[in-house]
């Protein structure tokens, strides 16, 4: 990539930490698509200039992610990425126009997520509990995980960056920050209380070392614990319910949302609850709850 472009793809990739504030994963997938973006442009073979952009160029690109098999959701998310590149290079005076706004992509098939049932869900904590009782270190860090998760549907790199003192047990409430800086309080209610207190009673000061600050959960090495080890903290206790869907850290997540709403929460303090941008997001877990309900109804209503 000739030298200009490199230094473009510098500056947006520090207007987007800096000023847009995305988080470090959605950072790389819109600097990588760009990446991308711009190699299939430039051709060895003949000099272009990065202000020659066009819409033709954009089309061009997400035609050959389409043709290679490329999801439609992957597609519609590249498309986005170059149409955010687009506006800020025009706004900072490298291409004259914007070809990005003039850039149509597929919408992408919104899949309905897989959840646990209730059921699934208080098994999985109970088999996690009974390590727990014996107090091993890892097997009530694995408890108090499991349990936060489900209490608060916080996203897994939330989890993460959860330190001791954003866990108010006197209110029963979570500090994390979420997409775009975004600060927010999250109720949890007494077992994700008892489960926490305990891990930092019985299990922190095992594992901790100078290199894990103030973060709430630890690894075996004593750092900041992961979200590689949390997904399989995950995966390994759902694995061990009869029947359940195999799922992560997000299905958790899922489960937490439809399980509020089939309780009659409403979807503005499901919205708040789980730090979703718009109303749309959150509105998705409906269609999961009438699909939950409609099974339910058409196995045991004798009008069925």
């Amino acid at each position: 990539m000739p030298g200009p472009a490199q230094h473009a793809l510098t500056r947006y990739e520090r207007h987007l930490r800096t000023e847009r504030g995305l988080s470090e994963h959605t950072i790389r997938a819109y600097c990588g698509d760009v990446v991308s973006l711009l190699g299939q442009w430039y051709d060895p073979d003949e000099t272009r200039d990065l202000a020659e952009l066009d819409v033709t160029a954009l089309r061009g690109w997400l035609a050959k992610q389409q043709h290679d098999g490329t999801s439609r959701a992957t597609v519609s998310r590249r498309a986005a990425a170059a149409r955010v590149f687009t506006e800020w290079a025009h706004q900072h005076g490298i291409l004259s126009s914007d070809p990005g706004s003039r850039l149509a992509s597929p919408r992408p098939q919104r899949a309905l997520p897989s959840v646990l049932r209730a059921e699934e869900a208080g098994e999985m904590l109970r088999v996690s509990e009974i390590g727990a009782a014996e107090r091993d270190p890892v097997a009530l860090r694995d408890h108090a995980v499991l349990e936060l998760l489900y209490a608060t549907g916080v996203r897994v790199a939330e989890l993460c960056a959860v330190d001791v003192q954003d866990v108010d047990f006197d209110r029963h409430v979570l500090r994390v920050l979420g997409k775009g800086n975004r600060q927010r309080m999250v109720p949890f209610g007494v077992p994700a209380a008892t489960a926490v207190a305990a891990w930092l009673e019985y299990g922190r000061s095992s594992l901790a070392t100078t290199e894990a600050g103030q973060a709430l959960f630890v690894g075996v090495r004593g750092r900041r614990l992961g979200e590689r080890a949390v997904r399989k903290v995950v995966h390994e206790a759902v694995s061990a319910v009869p029947g359940a869907v195999d799922t992560g850290p997000h299905g958790v997540r899922h489960s937490t949302a439809t399980h509020l709403l089939e309780g009659g929460a409403d979807l503005r303090s499901v919205q708040e609850q789980l730090g979703h941008a718009t109303l749309a997001t959150t509105q998705l877990y409906t269609h999961v709850t009438v699909e939950r309900l409609r099974a339910i109804h058409d196995r045991t209503h004798p009008r069925a």
